[in-house]
Formats: C-alpha cells, structure tokens, sequence
C-alpha cells in the first residue's frame, strides 16, 4: 500500500561471519530437551514454532509485531516505537485520470514517540516476559538464544494447559485448548483457526532446512484427531462475519473503510461499484502495509486516505475486511487494476529482512486467495495474482511512483504451494519459456537501503535474480528507461525493480551461454545466473507473442482502456497512453491473457452516473519488466506454444 522508496524499517540483524557454527541437528535437540523438560508433546511444540516462524531464528530480529525467535515470543514494545507507515504524497492511489488526483499525506506514526507502556499492549504482543518469569530465564537470552526461546515457548503451552484444568498429557491431541491460546487472539474464531492451522502441520508432518542451515523434521501423525471443544473455556469474544467475505477456515471479521462525502464534490476512500455483475475481477494485488497492524485500521476509517479490500495480521493471521469486493477500493496506484482487482495488505515491512511474514499469515492469506479466486474465476498465476510491486504505471510520469512491495523476501514459492500451485517445470531445460525459481533459503542476493541508504542489508534468502546486461556477474544491470529517463544506472537497493525477476514470473528465453540464461526484459536482452547444477529457473510452454510481421516495434501500455470510439457522450474519452516501453521487432514476451479495452466511469459520491465502458479493441496482459504491462492485440501476433 504504502511507497517503500521512503521507509525506515525496524532494525534487523545479521549473523557473525566468523561465528562458529552449530551442529546442524542442534535445533532439533533443543526442541526435544525443551519438551521433556515442560512436558509439552514434541509434534505440539514443533507445530507451534512452525506455524510461528517455519523454524527460523532470523537473525535474533524482531518480527513486524515484536516476535523473537522460533516460538515468535513477543516483546513488541520497540519494535512498535519504530514502526512508520508512509504513503508517497506524490501518488494518486485512485490511478484515475478523470478526476483531479488524490494525493495522500505522508503518514509517520509513534517514529518519534516513547514506547507504549507493557500495559498498554495487548497480552498477544507480549508473551516473552511472562516467558522469562516462568522460566527464570532473561529476556535478552530469550530473544537472542534459540535454545532459550524454544523453551520459553514450551513454558507458555505448558502454563495454558495447566489453566484449562487440562494434565500435561503426552498424547498430542490433548494440547488444542493450549494451542489455541498460545495464539494470542482475543477472539474465538482466530484462536480456533490457528489451532486448526497447528494441528494441520502435525497431521501432514514438516521437514526443512531453517535460515541458520538447521535440519529439523516433524513427523507426520496422520491420525490425531483433537477435541475442538477444549476452545470454549478460552472465554474468548465471538466476532459476528455476517458482512465478510472469507472463507469457513479462516477468522474474519468486518471493519469498514471509510466512505464519505466532504469538501468540493470530493469524497473516500472507496467508490461503489457492480462488480462482478457490471465487470470481471480479474487480478488479486498482494501488498504490505508498511506499518502495524493497529496503525492500518486506523488509517482505513480515515475517508481522506486511500483504501484496500482486506488486512491480515502477522501475529496469527487474523482478517480484517474492509471493503466489499462489489466496490473498487483505491489500493494499486492503477485505475484499469483497481477497477478489476481485490486487494490484501499484510502486516509487514519490505526492507527488514528479518520483519518476518509469519507462516500463519501465508496460511490465512493462501485460503482467502484461493477462495476469491474459485469465487470469481481469478487464474492461480503471477500474471493474476500480483504484487503491487508488478502493477504498472498508468502514463510515462507515474512510473517512478510505483510501488515495490511486498518486495523481495516476501516467499513466492511457498506461498503458491500453500494455493496448491506450486512453479514446476512444465518443459524441458531448454525451453523457450523459463519461470524464474530460485531456491529461496539459499538465494541470497546483495540488497541495500534497507535501514540507510546504501548500506548493506542482512543476508536474507529471496526470491528474485539479478538482471545484467551479459553473461557474467562483473556486467552492469540491466537499465529501466521508465524509471530512469536519464539513463541512470540500475542499483542494488532493495526497492529498485529495474533489474530484478521475481519467482513464478515467465519470460521468453532470448539465449544461453554456459551457466547463463537471457531473456526479454524491458526491450532488451538480460541475462541471469542459472546454473544446471543449481538453477534459478525452469523450463515452461506458454504462449508468446511478438510484433506482427512488418512491424519494428510496437508500444506498452500500463492500462487497457478503450477506443475513442466506445464512449457514450457522458463519458469524457480517456487517453490510451503510451508507456515509453517498446517491444521490438524479434522479441517475444509471455502472455498473461486477453481482454476487450474497459474503462469504468466514476468519479461522484452519486452512483448513478457510473458506467463502465468497453471497446472492440483487445489487448493482451504481458510479462514485460519486472511489472505486466498491456499490448494491443492489433499490433501483435500470438505464436503457437512449441510442444
């Protein structure tokens, strides 16, 4: 939602170089001793700590919400005192060139403040100093030890189940009511849903390799089957979700944006819309909020800000729906995406690496994905599940403006197998497609900016490659003409996209050399490291197109707006402008769909004027740089997709 070129982002830590490094079965030891000592079933405190963190340390950085560790114990009073939300005044959310452009304040909260007394906070954002009295340990070890943080987490599993009347059982199925509250929501349906989420892991059983190289497996009990009732005595709220729109597996509830009329003939923060009855939704735009939970709600019943159709929370996953799907919510910078998409904000920070999106919020956010996209027919793919940071800009001036998040760690990977679309090779090695796929954990490109400008941000694992302009790592990037319209170079930092491919994106294969691989990118030839011993793609078949014979080159489009004329007298004609993107004579690009030009008409608090416009001419969405942008299918051809 908010600009990232301008954040200053909770601190992050990076891990000694010289270090000595621990066996790599030492995290799974510490889990064992930690459940023998609080008699807490091993399966339940490696499905907590899984759900919590996938097993990761992080460096010893605090989590969005404050969390430490791999059990995510809380202690989220600094790490509130820095957050910050920033929105770029310089950007219309709307994206929509027939009104005057609404230009949002820069937002800054509680940068400059004192932290909020531990009483203030609610008990799920402060869970590591109960942990630190009941097991006699401090604070610090328990935000900086591992070994520590695992048994305060099992302290805490202990501790609920002894006050539900419940006995330390060994048998797992006996812990949902401890598990349930370990979540720290306040309410029924969240605390039930994360318990849910708990035992789903146990049930199907874990193995990975962590950030720190540690090897820890949980075994599947394929068989548990554990008493749901044990949530009643939580005594926890029950949140009515008659107004949302979410799937039965997850907690929901409503929390309306702001829709009001003010000043001269202005209004927010949404517009009121048909869909999909008057027009398709077609996208679903993934974002981060740039700022804390409690921060975002209150900024969405602001009718002066800009909008987005749901949160979710980091800490458990928690939504929070804001806008009906049938209306437009001002969210993507874009007005032909806001027009047909559904956007989600997660509580997170993209340049803190180690800000962690919790394996809860993925959790949550692939289920209300997947049932949004059965709902109204949304392909499970990146040309129709974005991030905002592919969104285009609507005209040649807006580009810069463009936003970059969720950014590069967030896990694209991970997150389609949670949608059950994992990127597999679809083709051979030597395809004419490639989906870009490095291995996450073990991808770990230079970023900087991420607390200053230039200076280097913690080793973290990412989903994107780097873009050069040859086949060897001394070779410049590859350069933006959008972004760059002097011909500045293309840099590191970790909001820069002119050079970068992000995981699940499809590109044509424009050559090979060794452990080298090009593709099409932004008019030009870019090359990226792909070794076949170690590869950061795999081939795929999908359809590409190129400029119709005769043609040396044929314009970009970052919005698919109608032919003059398709518009009735009432609509002002909008400009089909050209981005100052080409695609040149011999190049191809992957095509994302194919869609008639749509433009709809609203710029009144009244709704009775609104009306959406569509034109005979076609466009196809393409893979174009980093973002999609649109062709007019008049213009190209449409090759058949080599078997």
């Amino acid at each position: 939602m908010a600009s990232a070129a301008l954040l200053l982002p909770l601190i992050s830590a990076a891990p000694s170089a010289t270090a000595e490094q621990p066996a790599a079965d030492t995290l799974q030891r510490e889990f064992a001793a930690a459940s023998a000592q609080y008699r807490v079933p091993q399966s339940v405190l490696l499905g907590v700590s899984y759900l919590q963190s996938r097993w990761d340390t992080h460096s010893g950085a605090p989590s969005v919400t404050g969390g430490y560790g791999p059990m995510h114990l809380t202690d989220a009073r600094a790490a509130i005192a820095g957050a910050q939300h920033h929105s770029d005044g310089a950007e219309d959310a709307r994206g929509d060139t027939s009104r005057p452009a609404r230009t949002v304040r820069t937002v800054r909260t509680a940068a400059a403040t004192a932290p909020p007394k531990t009483s203030e906070l609610p008990a799920r954002l402060r869970t590591l100093d109960r942990a630190a009295t009941l097991t006699g340990l401090p604070a610090e070890e328990l935000r900086e030890s591992p070994a520590a943080n695992i048994r305060g987490g099992a302290a805490l599993l202990a501790e609920a189940q002894r006050e539900l009347g419940e006995p330390l059982s060994g048998d797992p199925a006996d812990w949902y009511g401890a598990v349930a509250r370990f979540s720290g929501a306040d309410d029924s349906a969240t605390a039930t849903a994360y318990a849910n989420d708990v035992y789903a892991v146990i049930r199907g059983g874990e193995r990975r390799t962590t950030d720190s190289g540690q090897r820890v497996a949980l075994r599947a009990v394929p068989k548990i089957s554990p008493d749901t009732s044990r949530t009643a005595r939580l005594g926890l709220r029950t949140v009515p979700a008659d107004r949302t729109e979410c799937p039965r597996t997850v907690a929901c509830e409503w929390l309306p944006a702001a829709y009001a009329e003010f000043g001269d003939k202005d209004y927010g923060n949404h517009d009121k819309a048909d869909r999909p009855a008057s027009q398709s939704i077609d996208y679903i735009v993934i974002h981060d909020t740039e700022g804390s939970w409690d921060t975002t709600l209150k900024l969405i019943k602001d009718p002066d800000y800009v909008s987005w159709n749901y949160t979710l929370r980091s800490s458990d996953g928690h939504i929070a729906q804001h806008v009906a799907t049938k209306d437009v919510a001002w969210h993507a910078g874009n007005w032909y995406i806001n027009a047909k998409s559904v956007g989600l904000e997660h509580e997170g920070f993209l340049a803190s690496p180690d800000a962690w999106y919790t394996e809860s919020m993925y959790r949550t956010s692939a289920r209300l994905v997947r049932y949004l996209a059965e709902r109204f027919d949304v392909p499970l793919n990146r040309q129709h599940i974005l991030g905002h940071d592919t969104v285009p800009g609507t005209t040649t001036a807006l580009i810069p403006d463009m936003h970059t998040d969720p950014g590069p760690y967030w896990d694209w990977a991970h997150y389609f197998r949670l949608l059950g679309k994992p990127f597999e090779a679809t083709a051979g090695a030597n395809a004419d497609v490639v989906t870009i796929r490095p291995d996450y954990a073990s991808n770990k490109p230079v970023y900087t900016g991420c607390e200053q400008p230039n200076q280097v941000c913690a080793p973290h694992g990412s989903g994107a490659v780097r873009l050069h302009t040859a086949p060897q790592e001394t070779a410049p990037l590859v350069k933006d003409i959008g972004l760059r319209p002097g011909g500045e170079d293309t840099t590191t930092d970790v909001n820069d996209l002119g050079a970068r491919a992000t995981t699940g994106q499809q590109y044509a294969v424009a050559g090979r050399q060794g452990d080298w691989t090009a593709i099409w990118y932004l008019g030009q030839k870019a090359w990226f490291h792909n070794p076949r011993t170690r590869p950061t793609a795999v081939g795929a078949k999908a359809s590409l197109l190129t400029p119709k014979v005769g043609a040396a080159e044929v314009p970009v489009y970052g919005r698919a707006y109608p032919e003059a004329s398709a518009y009735p007298a009432e609509v002002p004609v909008q400009t089909v402008s050209a981005l100052p993107y080409k695609v040149l004579a011999g190049q191809r690009y992957v095509v994302g769909d194919s869609a008639p030009g749509e433009y709809y008409y609203a710029p009144t608090f009244d709704t009775a004027g609104h009306r959406v416009v569509r034109g005979q001419e076609r466009y196809y969405e393409i893979q174009y740089g980093h973002r999609v942008g649109y062709v007019k299918a008049s213009d190209v051809e449409v090759l058949p997709v080599r078997r």
